[in-house]
């Protein structure tokens, strides 16, 4: 009997979780619908408002337990002001907000306009509206005229483009509130658009010949024994593959001759601008090597190479000359070690035939060595100084060519005589 009676209050215990649960899942069934519905009132409301109402229910509940008639009248008075706010919150805007902006991509200094073109859907007057548009780290707003059924109104503004990076133009919104700022409806009309502001870069001669074998490469004067590009024929020697053997040749002239071939190459550069802050003396030259870096890949590119870029966490690897632009338009000051991102380069561009780092003056030349160690031997080093305060100047440190930079003016003669 003992052992039944256990065994019941067990299967009464097993049981009243699951009826719990699902009595939890129906309540949550049920208010589900009241909550969308309440969730987009609630979100209206201000810090201010929301602070109202936590005063009006102590005044209430003080009024109700104290008996204080003037707390009751307290909690009416707010509950009458927040009624009255509320109307103004009534009705729907039905707007068609267009926004464009000219050109997508400049160099720093060039100017970039826009247009916002607001359109009234509705079947009714628009009372005036205030525009509000984010772009960069600020915005603009435009305040809105009344318009009838249909009308179409423009603003036009600029965006500022004196410092090189990604600037962020939208989302165009319009807010709806009361006078006293109890409620706020924001509502977004369009969506982000990115003005690309590319760094300044100077003109370079054609960089020299690459490293790297490449079916598709340019030939060089160096010979091979198996390539694409026949040279000449030339005597048999021991050692030669066989299969280079040309038998007619060499029965026309009585002696074994072999095909002579000629290196293709293909040259691959990569640049890696050093995102340390420490390494640099102000942010300004932080910008020149950047705009250093973006010469070197433009005229690799134009040149025929193959080209990464990398710089904290941004990399770009045989990409074309606007998407290496871009790259160095996002490329910020983000603390990673030079050293940890060449590790990656090298592991993202296997056949890099020059690697070219860029740093600051405060840069340990242990880091450079450190950086370099991550490429194989036959991969060309150079490194870069960027240096505002110093003149240019070229030398060797351990084998390492070590450029100074002083003005992005200087780099096609350093290039001339470092590569």
């Amino acid at each position: 009997m003992a052992g039944s009676a256990a065994a019941a209050v067990g299967d009464v215990l097993r049981r009243v979780p699951p009826v719990v649960r699902r009595g939890r899942e129906r309540a949550g069934e049920l208010a589900a619908p009241v909550a969308d519905r309440v969730k987009p009132a609630w979100a209206t409301l201000t810090p201010a408002a929301r602070s109202l109402l936590v005063v009006a229910l102590v005044a209430w509940v003080a009024a109700a337990r104290g008996g204080w008639a003037e707390m009751a009248i307290v909690a009416a008075g707010i509950l009458v002001l927040l009624a009255l706010a509320a109307l103004f919150m009534i009705g729907h805007t039905n707007l068609a907000v267009k926004m464009i902006t000219e050109p997508p991509r400049v160099t720093v200094g060039e100017p970039v306009t826009g247009e916002v073109e607001v359109t009234n859907k509705a079947k009714t007057p628009l009372l005036p509206v205030r525009l509000e548009l984010p772009v960069g780290a600020g915005g603009v707003a435009f305040d809105l005229p009344a318009l009838r059924p249909g009308s179409v109104h423009s603003e036009l503004f600029v965006v500022p483009t004196q410092r090189r990076g990604v600037i962020q133009v939208g989302p165009v919104t319009t807010g709806r509130g009361d006078p006293i700022g109890l409620f706020r409806r924001e509502v977004t009309w369009t969506d982000v658009t990115e003005i690309f502001v590319h760094p300044a870069i100077t003109p370079l001669e054609p960089l020299g010949a690459g490293l790297i074998r490449d079916l598709e490469g340019n030939v060089s004067e160096h010979t091979s024994q198996s390539d694409l590009a026949f040279h000449a024929l030339r005597e048999y020697t021991p050692g030669d593959d066989l299969r280079h053997i040309h038998w007619r040749s060499s029965a026309r002239h009585g002696q074994l001759l072999v095909r002579q071939f000629l290196d293709t190459r293909r040259s691959h550069i990569q640049v890696i601008v050093d995102a340390d802050p420490a390494s640099y003396r102000d942010p300004e030259d932080f910008e020149l090597a950047i705009s250093a870096a973006a010469s070197l890949l433009v005229r690799a590119i134009m040149d025929g190479f193959d080209a990464t870029f990398l710089c904290g966490e941004h990399a770009m690897t045989r990409g074309t000359g606007r998407s290496a632009l871009d790259s160095c338009s996002r490329a910020e000051l983000t603390g990673e070690a030079l050293a940890e991102v060449s590790g990656r380069g090298a592991r993202l561009a296997p056949d890099t035939s020059l690697v070219c780092f860029v740093t600051g003056p405060h840069a340990p030349f242990t880091t450079l060595k450190r950086s370099a160690s991550h490429f194989p031997i036959e991969v060309g080093e150079i490194a870069m100084i960027v240096d505002s305060t110093a003149s240019a100047s070229l030398k060797a440190v351990s084998d390492l060519p070590l450029l100074t930079l002083g003005k992005l003016s200087e780099l096609p003669g350093l290039l001339k005589w470092g590569l």
